[in-house]
């Protein structure tokens, strides 16, 4: 299922280490903004480290879910490069 997270991350270093970790499962598709295609157990794991990188008393992180007939609906203009059709093929290392 296609998952948008995006984040408001207050201090520099967890910001550097919240956007890797988005990157490591999704694509980014705004600054802070990143398109995840992930199982549902993959998204819990996901989730579960990505929280534990934040402060909740500054930061902010959230995700929607998206269907899969919407995210074929998903509309992108200008230089934005939208992968709601893409398989991505990553390996996870555990």
């Amino acid at each position: 299922m296609l998952t948008i997270v995006a984040y408001d991350i207050c201090d520099p270093k967890r910001l550097v280490r919240v956007a890797k970790h988005c990157e490591d499962y999704g694509f980014r598709v705004q600054y802070s903004v990143f398109e995840c295609r992930l199982p549902t157990e993959l998204f819990e794991q996901f989730w579960a480290e990505l929280t534990a990188l934040i402060d909740p008393e500054a930061d902010r992180v959230v995700a929607y879910r998206v269907c899969a007939r919407c995210a074929q609906e998903v509309r992108a203009a200008g230089t934005m490069e939208t992968h709601a059709g893409e398989e991505r093929h990553v390996a996870y290392l555990f």
